[in-house]
């Protein structure tokens, strides 16, 4: 049995752990972690799962950035333990968490990920739209999807870090 939690900053050397257990060495360097800079994470949307244990077997977190002009959450990470992948536990991370973006009123939801993965929770590619993603990053792998009814395919522009659009 798995328990969903908001992740409070005790929890933050763990989740933390888990991704460096989920990801390469050197994540700090791609792109989408640029976008996270100096930027802190949307708390409401930082979940995270703890089993029987009380182990954090999963965690999810989003960052604001804009697309253009318009306001957007960067999802991602996602992270499960390596021995807890293929039980639904990202799925159900993403889904929660999309329902609670469109309760707060977010538009557009972006992230670098696996296309057939993701492509079930409504997402599509976002360079054919002309969102134009910082580089380094493979064009194939930025997806974009609205909420609230919003169409992303209203939405273009290049991917800027929140706090570098708020300075002007």
């Amino acid at each position: 049995m798995y328990r969903l939690l908001t992740e409070t900053p005790a929890d933050g050397d763990e989740v933390e752990m888990l991704l460096d257990l989920a990801f390469a060495p050197g994540r700090g360097a791609l792109s989408s972690y640029q976008l996270r800079e100096g930027v802190d994470p949307i708390p409401d949307l930082c979940v995270l799962m703890r089993d029987d244990y009380d182990i954090v077997v999963g965690a999810i977190r989003y960052w604001p950035v804009r697309i253009g002009a318009a306001p957007a959450l960067l999802l991602g990470p996602v992270a499960v333990h390596p021995t807890r992948q293929g039980e639904g536990i990202g799925a159900a991370l993403i889904a929660e968490t999309l329902a609670r973006a469109a309760t707060l009123g977010w538009q557009i939801v972006l992230l670098v990920g696996d296309p057939p993965y993701y492509q079930r929770f409504g997402f599509h590619p976002a360079a054919p739209q002309g969102v134009r993603f910082p580089q380094p990053v493979n064009e194939e792998r930025v997806l974009v999807r609205g909420l609230n009814s919003t169409p992303a395919i209203d939405v273009k522009g290049e991917v800027l870090p929140w706090i570098k659009i708020n300075r002007h």
